[in-house]
């Protein structure tokens, strides 16, 4: 079941609803909503999506991924994104979120940081995950207790 998005803002961004997709147990994937970060004007400055539960296959990935346009970066909109997310997420009765990112990937590590993020680990990307095939061996693994 997927819920009304229309709430999603905070006072400089709001999150537009792009599309959302089914679970595909077969692939181990989770339903998952997808939208583009706007700010309040409409100008589109990113997109992000969230999984909605949790498996090996969201440990790995994420429950959450997000892009701030380059121009855009900076202003701490993932983090805010972040945040309006847990929201939604509290609707689907989950109790935390995982997000991950490249070790190497110093701006996503620390906006994970700043949204209140605890480092696990890092954590191996197995063999048979699509993130392995585009060379991705490593992940940091943060969690967010909602």
């Amino acid at each position: 079941m997927f819920y009304d998005c229309l709430d999603l803002k905070d006072n400089e961004i709001v999150l537009k609803l792009t599309k959302t997709t089914e679970a595909q147990p077969e692939k181990k994937w989770v339903p998952a909503y997808f939208f583009d970060i706007c700010l309040l004007d409409g100008t589109k400055i990113g997109s992000c999506d969230i999984r909605i539960g949790h498996n090996e296959k969201t440990y790995i990935g994420g429950n959450v991924g997000y892009n701030i346009d380059e121009p855009f970066r900076g202003h701490r909109y993932a983090a805010k994104t972040l945040k309006i997310l847990f929201e939604l997420a509290k609707k689907h009765d989950m109790k935390y979120l995982i997000v991950t990112c490249d070790p190497t990937n110093y701006a996503s590590s620390k906006t994970c940081q700043i949204a209140g993020g605890v480092l696990l680990e890092t954590a191996k990307v197995p063999e048979d995950n699509e993130m392995y095939k585009d060379g991705l061996r490593e992940v940091l693994v943060y969690k967010f207790e909602l």
